[in-house]
C-alpha cells in the first residue's frame, strides 16, 4: 500500500486537529510574560516563558501566545470586575487559559489566550512580598532607614521618579506653592517594567552621592503589577542601606509596597510625600516662632525681676546715702566746732598773742631769737613791733 504524502498545509491541519483533540477544552498555563507587543488592530502577542533561577540565562521553555482583539476585550472586562489589579507587561507572572493552535504560515505551535486568573498573579506577588519582608526582618534591616535622623529643615530634596510624569509635576507644584526655599535634585528613573528596579536602586545611590537632606521615591497610581518594581529586593536594600532618610509616595492610598515598609516615612501618594516635606519645614518654623515668643516672654520677665531688684537696690542706696550724709554732717559740725575752738582769732580775743620774727617764722621758744632780732607781735586789735634786748628762762609761777 502506497504511503500517503501530505502537503505542508495538510500536515499543518493534521497537527492542528491533534492538538485540538489533545486539549478539547483548552489548558491553563502559568509562566512569565516576555516580549509583549500590541498591534494596531488590537491584537496582543507575547511569549509565555518558564524562566531559570539564573539571571540572564535562556528560559527553560517558551510558548508563543496570541490574544485576539475580541478576546482581549473580554479579558479586560474580567480584570476590571476584579478592580483592574494587574496589567499584562513584561516580567509579570500570570496564569492564563487558552487553546493550543498550530499556525501553519510560520509552522509554530501557539496558545490562543482566552482567559486570565488575576488571583494567581496577586497571590504570587503577595507571597514574594511576604518572603522578602520576612528575610529583611530576620537580617535586622527592615527599619534601618527609619532610624536615620531626619534633618530639622530638609530643604535639599532628591526626587527619584519618572521626570515629566504627573507625579513629578504634582510634587514640584506642592513644593513651589509652599513658598519655602526648597532645592530639588531630580533623578530620572523608569518606575515600572522590566529592569526598572535596577534604575530606581541606582537613582537612590546617586541621590546619596549628591549629599541631599532627604530622598523622595515616588510613583503615581497604577495596577498592582505596575507597582511591582517597588516590591523588589534590590530597591528594598538600596533604601535600607541609605544613610539619608527616604520618604516614599507610591501609588494610591490603599497601596503598600516593600519600599514603603523599609522607608523612613511612607506617604500615601507622591503629593502627600511633598506635602509631608512642607509640613516638616513649616513645623520647624512654627517651633522657631514659639521659641522666639518664649524667649521674649522670659526676657521680659527677667527684666521685670531686674527692675524690681534695681528699685529695691536704689531704695537701699538712698537710705544708705541719707545715713551717710547725716553722718558726714555730724562729722563736719564736729570739725567746725574744733576749728572754731582752734581759731587764732578766738585765742587772740581771750588775750593770747602770736609773735613772729621779721622773716615771718613763729617764735615758740626763747631759743628761736637772739638779742637784736626784730619781732612782730599779733594781738586782738593789731600788731606790735619790738626788738629783743635779752632772753631768759620763764619765771616759775608763785
Amino acid at each position: 500500500m502506497k504511503e500517503r504524502t501530505f502537503t505542508v498545509s495538510e500536515l499543518g491541519e493534521l497537527v492542528k486537529a491533534a492538538l485540538s483533540q489533545a486539549t478539547p477544552y483548552g489548558v491553563w498555563v502559568e509562566g512569565e510574560i516576555s516580549g509583549i507587543s500590541r498591534s494596531r488592530n488590537g491584537h496582543v502577542y507575547f511569549d509565555l516563558i518558564e524562566p531559570t533561577e539564573i539571571s540572564g540565562a535562556r528560559p527553560v521553555a517558551t510558548i508563543p501566545v496570541v490574544l485576539w482583539r475580541d478576546t482581549r476585550e473580554r479579558v479586560n472586562q474580567l480584570l476590571k470586575r476584579h478592580g483592574d489589579p494587574i496589567r499584562m507587561t513584561d516580567g509579570v507572572q500570570v496564569r492564563i487559559q487558552g487553546m493550543l493552535d498550530f499556525y501553519a504560515p510560520s509552522g509554530r505551535v501557539q496558545l490562543r489566550m482566552s482567559a486570565i486568573d488575576p488571583t494567581y498573579t496577586l497571590g504570587k506577588l503577595a507571597a514574594e512580598r511576604d518572603m522578602l519582608l520576612a528575610r529583611l526582618s530576620e537580617e535586622g534591616i527592615l527599619r534601618t532607614n527609619a532610624a536615620r535622623p531626619m534633618p530639622p529643615v530638609p530643604l535639599h530634596v532628591a526626587m527619584v521618579t519618572s521626570v515629566g510624569s504627573a507625579a513629578h509635576a504634582d510634587m514640584l507644584e506642592v513644593l513651589e506653592r509652599s513658598g519655602l526655599a526648597f532645592r530639588v535634585t531630580e533623578i530620572d528613573a523608569a518606575v515600572q517594567g522590566r529592569g526598572s528596579e535596577i534604575e530606581i536602586a541606582a537613582a537612590i545611590g546617586a541621590a546619596v552621592d549628591a549629599e541631599v537632606d532627604v530622598i523622595v521615591v515616588a510613583r503615581g497610581g497604577g495596577s498592582r503589577t505596575d507597582l511591582a518594581a517597588f516590591d523588589h529586593e534590590r530597591i528594598a536594600r538600596a533604601i535600607a542601606g541609605s544613610p539619608i532618610p527616604v520618604i516614599t509616595g507610591i501609588g494610591h492610598e490603599i497601596d503598600r509596597s516593600v519600599a514603603d515598609e523599609v522607608a523612613h516615612t511612607a506617604c500615601t501618594t507622591p503629593t502627600a510625600a511633598a506635602q509631608h516635606l512642607v509640613d516638616l519645614v513649616t513645623g520647624w518654623l512654627d517651633l522657631l516662632g514659639e521659641t522666639q515668643t518664649a524667649i521674649v516672654g522670659l526676657g521680659i520677665a527677667a527684666l521685670d525681676r531686674a527692675d524690681g531688684r534695681l528699685a529695691a537696690t536704689l531704695e537701699q542706696l538712698a537710705r544708705s546715702a541719707r545715713h551717710a550724709v547725716r553722718g558726714a554732717e555730724r562729722r563736719l559740725d564736729s570739725a567746725r566746732a574744733r576749728t572754731r575752738a582752734l581759731d587764732p582769732a578766738r585765742a587772740l580775743a581771750r588775750g593770747w598773742s602770736i609773735t613772729r620774727r621779721a622773716d615771718g617764722s613763729l617764735v615758740r621758744s626763747t631759743t628761736d631769737v637772739v638779742p637784736g632780732d626784730e619781732l612782730v607781735t599779733l594781738v586782738a586789735d593789731g600788731t606790735l613791733t619790738s626788738t629783743i634786748d635779752a632772753t631768759g628762762p620763764a619765771e616759775e609761777a608763785s
